[in-house]
C-alpha cells in the first residue's frame, strides 16, 4: 500500500499533470491540525496536505464535481478529479456543480452597473455563462464597490452588496447566505461589478442557505 502511494505521488507530481496553473479543487472547511491549506484555497495537482490527529479538511474538485470530507492522521495528494488518501478516514461523493466554472470569464462592460442593466432588460435575455445550485452565491472578487445582481428575465427583483474589505473572507469572497441575500430557482441574473459582468442561472432545483460552495461559487475576478 506504501508503494502504491508512493507511486501515486511520483505520477501527480509530474510537470505535465500540474494542468499550467489551473486550480483542481477548493478547500470548502480546515479544522483542526491541517498543514498545507487554508479555508477558501485553490488546490493545484499535487498539492501535497498533511492532517494530524484532530484534522479534518474537505476538498471539492471543479471539473469531477468530486467532494471530499477527510479526517484524521494521513496525507492527501490533489489530483485532477480527486485525491489519493493515506490513512487518514475519507467519504466522498458527487455534488450538483457547473463542471465549466474554472473557465468562465467575466466579460468586460466597459459602463456603469445601472446603464448596462437597463440595456440588457430591453433586449433578449443573453445565454447564463454558467449555472449555480445554491440559491445563495458566494462571490468572488479582487475588486471593491457595489455588487449589483438583477434578474433578468423577470423584472423587479434586484439586490445590492457593499464589497467592503471587512465583509470578505479571505480578502475576495463574500457569502450572500450570510447576508441572508437569496434568489430565485429558475431565474437568470446577472452580477455587475464595476466593469465586469458574468450571466447565470439559478437552477430550479438549487438549495437553500449553505450548501456546498463549489455549486454556488461565482467568480468575478
Amino acid at each position: 500500500m506504501k508503494r502504491l502511494f508512493v507511486a501515486i505521488v511520483c505520477l501527480i507530481g509530474l510537470p505535465g499533470a500540474t494542468h499550467a496553473q489551473t486550480p483542481a479543487a477548493l478547500v470548502e472547511e480546515v479544522q483542526g491540525k491541517v498543514s498545507g491549506v487554508e479555508f477558501m484555497d485553490y488546490v493545484m495537482p499535487g498539492k501535497i496536505i498533511k492532517l494530524g490527529a484532530d484534522g479534518r479538511v474537505v476538498l471539492s474538485y471543479m471539473k469531477s464535481c468530486w467532494r471530499e470530507t477527510i479526517t484524521g492522521i494521513g496525507t492527501v495528494i490533489v489530483g485532477t478529479e480527486q485525491s489519493a488518501v493515506h490513512l487518514a478516514e475519507f467519504q466522498a461523493g458527487k455534488v450538483l456543480c457547473d463542471s465549466s466554472q474554472s473557465q468562465v470569464v467575466p466579460r468586460e462592460v466597459g459602463e456603469s452597473a445601472a446603464t448596462l442593466v437597463r440595456s440588457i432588460n430591453e433586449a433578449p435575455v443573453p445565454p447564463p455563462a454558467l449555472t449555480l445550485h445554491g440559491v445563495s452565491p458566494i462571490i468572488e472578487a479582487s475588486d471593491r464597490g457595489k455588487l449589483l445582481i438583477e434578474r433578468l428575465d423577470l423584472k423587479g427583483e434586484r439586490h445590492e452588496v457593499d464589497l467592503a474589505p471587512a465583509a470578505m473572507t479571505r480578502g475576495r469572497f463574500y457569502d450572500l447566505a450570510n447576508a441572508n441575500v437569496a434568489l430565485k430557482p429558475g431565474g437568470t441574473y446577472a452580477a455587475t461589478l464595476g466593469s465586469k459582468q458574468v450571466i447565470f442561472l439559478i437552477d430550479t432545483r438549487a438549495d437553500a442557505g449553505a450548501s456546498p460552495i463549489i455549486g454556488r461559487l461565482l467568480r468575478l475576478r
